[in-house]
């Protein structure tokens, strides 16, 4: 019994035909297009990531300064 993956099962609802073409092998005829969009999510993965580091880097750098100003705050004492 062949084993059926969710994602095929989502494929499947969103469109039949195009699941079936999968399924029988057939290539797209908009491979321009599908390329694009890879490159796209390509671009938006690494903005994302750069993102997330920049968040990152900005809490560090909060800490720090809190930091910073307990110390200074506590030498004051």
């Amino acid at each position: 019994m062949p084993i059926i993956r969710a994602s095929e099962i989502g494929g499947y609802l969103y469109c039949r035909r195009a699941w079936k073409y999968r399924k029988d092998g057939v290539e797209s005829e908009n491979q321009a297009e599908l390329a694009a969009g890879t490159e796209l999510h390509r671009q938006h993965g690494r903005k994302t990531l750069s993102a997330i580091l920049l968040r990152t880097l900005g809490m560090i750098l909060l800490l720090a300064a809190i930091l910073t100003l307990v110390a200074y705050c506590t030498a004051q004492l």
